[in-house]
């Protein structure tokens, strides 16, 4: 860019340079007359103009009216009293010797105001371009000038953005005139290809394009359902030994278009089909053992079966969603949720998982809740396998995840696929445990609700015995507003349960005890114990020595622990070996024993648990109330040594008043004993109630409600739970107790289970003597609850 012509300040008649400053105030009227005043600021525009050596502190402008906007951005033209020179060093002759010009660089504060309030207003008026320049300590026509110059660089740079947009227009549509003629070419080959090709059959000309619709249709089902009996035979061959069935491939070069279908579930599950009219029993008629579920699987050996695991997982979804969203006549009413009509599904499902499994019964149920946790939170606790059993700790004993099939789509569980393997538990000894060895599915559907299935895969892993089979089952969520959401759960199995324990046949029957009701009301209560967990202040019906947020968190976490490890080691799972005691006066009192080593949350030793079931002819909620308050503690804890109970905190944690954790302080009646601290959580639901306590040392409890960690406070938990005997106006189970004895709401099963050392070294053997005091010591509290709760007895 050519160098702007540099022009000497023009001399007025008082000999002032007009050039400067102080030669552009207008005030002096009589200092200029209008042809020296045109002359003065044409010379102050040319004055203003810098060479191409200098910088612009703001931007890079380019052509002429880039230069004056630079200027004007950086510089200003001002008298130099001293004669000093900010120039070049060249004069002009018509000037005086002591008078030259200096150029000034606006400083970045000036700089920066006129650009905030470019941004404002790009045109100011006479009166603001005055007020910014008093304010600047510049002269209001430099004001001016920068604005002017400012408006212009706009300007140019739109202009130049535009230009470069339209070139670059330009180029892709050449690209794209050039890529469409060469598809023209490409197509016209392709034509002049067909029109002489034969076919293989007759030699003749082929005639593709006169094939109707019909015939087209019919090639495409022809190759799609000889593709699904080459699949189906694959399965039968690997699952049953028989060879593979060969099929003549058609020669219609659509075959190998035409599209697979989903796998239809009755051919699936063994109804009969055109692949050698396999049943039930060769496909999937011998499922995974109830002891070896959990062992059987690695990664890496579902490599040969993901298509089929895949394709039942869609179809499984889909009867899910329509069991959730149907009602009556597929659904009545019972007393576990809805109960399914089984008539009514075969109509609705005719081929469904194919024919029901011989030996195993047929339960499902269905029921819903308005919870308190976000659509994403309850997705990501479903697919955890870790965080689900957290949550229902009361209902899954363990849970494992083999093999991620999918991780979903977009960053969302939206497809999410994972083979999982769960034992499902009742609070008692006297009922098995239900293993299950499924595919968990979780989907996105059109209308923005959120499904997660589970189906049982026991055909890929075989063995004698099936006790479990998992149906379709599982829950379909719907957002809510305010953090709530809307969750229906659907819970469909087939069951082996002869081995159930008499007491409890009519609960388990009913379906209270593994149905959809349970699994609704402990998410309920669980998202209600989150929720408080998650409480930014302290709330006002929290009482007692809680201080800090901290210290309610970790006093909380602690007493989740205490309830799962409760409700993990009473039940009759594979993983316990119980011992039934003879000869006593308890009620099926039932043993084992447990070494603990280098677990920070149990003390090191043998700890003996001892449990037992028995059947009271009250209401659970009032055997409930009566085992959580401490004012009656005295009345069944012998340990408690008819001490005063009291309480030293409290954690609200549900909306029933019921639901809450609590230190216990038992002051003991002999005054050389110290006081014993003890930790005790009670909760309860349409589906049962707990009451677990634990004694807890002084030091580590303080640590915890100072915000410590608490996974470092050793636990022995103990305690009840409570269920109801079976569904409402049932009779008392195993013709125990008079018909007329049991109150409105039905009679009561409760299960009382004891955690003690009985050794601090892990080596050590069991003694008979510690086996006898922990049976005297239930038969004892047993009695007691007895006695308090049905007057009957006397307290031991």
């Amino acid at each position: 860019m050519t160098p702007a012509r540099r022009m000497p300040a023009m001399i007025g008649r008082n000999g002032v340079a007009y050039g400067s400053s102080s030669a552009l105030s207008l005030s002096q009227a009589d200092l200029l007359d209008s042809h020296h005043l045109q002359q003065a600021f044409q010379q102050q525009l040319f004055d203003q103009i810098p060479s191409t050596g200098v910088d612009s502190s703001d931007n890079i402008i380019h052509g002429r009216s880039d230069t004056l906007a630079d200027e004007f951005e950086s510089k200003s033209c001002s008298e130099n009293p001293d004669g000093t020179s900010g120039d070049d060093g060249q004069e002009d002759p018509n000037q005086r010797p002591n008078k030259k010009k200096r150029y000034h660089r606006h400083t970045q504060h000036q700089i920066q105001e006129m650009e905030a309030f470019f941004k404002e207003c790009p045109h100011p008026d006479d009166k603001q371009r005055k007020e910014l320049s008093r304010e600047l300590g510049l002269e209001p026509l430099q004001v001016k000038f920068w604005f002017q110059n400012k408006r212009t660089q706009m300007k140019a740079s739109s202009t130049t953005t535009l230009l470069l947009y339209n070139q670059h227009e330009r180029q892709e549509n050449a690209q794209l005139r050039a890529e469409n003629d060469k598809l023209r070419a490409e197509n016209m080959r392709y034509k002049e290809a067909l029109s002489t090709a034969s076919c293989p059959s007759c030699g003749g000309p082929a005639a593709l394009g006169e094939m109707s619709f019909d015939e087209h249709h019919l090639r495409l089902e022809n190759a799609r359902l000889r593709d699904e009996i080459d699949r189906i035979s694959g399965i039968a061959a690997k699952h049953v030994g028989k060879p593979m069935v060969s099929f003549p491939v058609l020669s219609s070069p659509l075959a190998a278009a035409a599209a697979r279908s989903p796998l239809d579930l009755a051919g699936a599950y063994g109804v009969q089909t055109a692949a050698g009219g396999l049943g039930a029993d060769h496909l999937f008629g011998v499922g995974a053992g109830a002891g070896d579920l959990l062992r059987s699987m690695s990664t890496g050996q579902l490599d040969a079966d993901k298509p089929m695991i895949v394709e039942l997982a869609v179809a499984a979804m889909d009867e899910l969603l329509r069991m959730a969203r149907l009602d009556a006549p597929l659904w009545g009413v019972g007393a576990a949720g809805a109960q399914l009509d089984e008539e009514e599904y075969g109509r609705v499902f005719p081929g469904g998982l194919g024919p029901r499994q011989y030996g195993l019964r047929p339960e499902a149920s269905r029921d819903g809740a308005v919870v308190i946790m976000t659509r994403d939170s309850l997705i990501e606790i479903l697919m955890d396998a870790n965080r689900f059993a957290a949550v229902f700790s009361s209902i899954v004993s363990r849970a494992s995840t083999h093999e991620v099939l999918s991780t979903g789509v977009a960053g969302s569980y939206n497809g999410a696929l994972q083979v999982m393997s769960m034992e499902f538990q009742v609070p008692s000894p006297l009922v098995p445990t239900r293993e299950s060895y499924f595919v968990r599915y979780c989907k996105n559907n059109s209308d923005g609700t959120w499904a997660v299935v589970d189906v049982s895969l026991d055909s890929l892993r075989p063995s004698p015995v099936l006790k479990c089979r998992r149906r379709p089952s599982g829950c379909l969520i719907q957002e809510m507003p305010n953090g709530y959401s809307k969750v229906t759960w659907v819970e469909h199995v087939e069951v082996d349960d002869r081995s159930v324990h008499n007491l409890y046949r009519p609960l388990v029957n009913s379906g209270l005890a593994f149905g959809a009701k349970r699994w609704v009301g402990t998410l309920d209560r669980q998202c209600e114990r989150l929720a408080s967990a998650m409480a930014s202040n302290i709330p006002n019906g929290d009482l007692g020595v809680i201080t800090s947020i901290e210290g309610r968190k970790s006093m909380l976490k602690l007493a989740e622990r205490m309830v799962a490890s409760f409700c993990g080691g009473v039940t009759a799972s594979a993983a316990h070996q119980w011992t039934t005691l003879s000869g006593s006066g308890a009620e099926d009192v039932r043993v084992m024993t447990r070494k603990s080593v280098d677990d920070p949350g149990r003390p090191p030793g043998i700890v003996l648990n001892a449990a037992t079931s028995f059947w009271l002819p009250v209401p659970p909620k009032r055997v409930f109330d009566f085992l959580r308050d401490e004012t009656s503690r005295s009345e069944w804890d012998i340990l408690s040594n008819g001490g005063a109970v009291q309480e030293m905190a409290h954690i609200a944690n549900g909306r029933d008043h019921g639901n809450c954790v609590s230190l216990l302080r038992v002051n003991s009646a002999n005054s050389n004993q110290s006081n014993m601290l003890i930790l005790q959580e009670s909760c309860t639901d349409a589906s049962g109630s707990y009451v677990v306590y634990a004694p807890v040392d002084v030091v580590a409890m303080n640590v915890v409600l100072n915000g410590g960690d608490p996974d470092y406070v050793a636990l022995l938990p103990s305690g009840f739970a409570i269920l109801p005997d079976g569904p409402p106006g049932a009779a008392a189970p195993h013709g125990e107790g008079a018909a007329g004895s049991l109150e409105p709401g039905g009679g009561s099963l409760l299960t009382v289970a004891f955690q003690i050392l009985v050794d601090s070294v892990p080596t050590a053997k069991l003694s008979l003597g510690s086996v006898a005091t922990v049976n005297s010591l239930i038969a004892c509290t047993v009695e007691r609850i007895k006695a308090a709760v049905c007057g009957e007895g006397n307290p031991q």
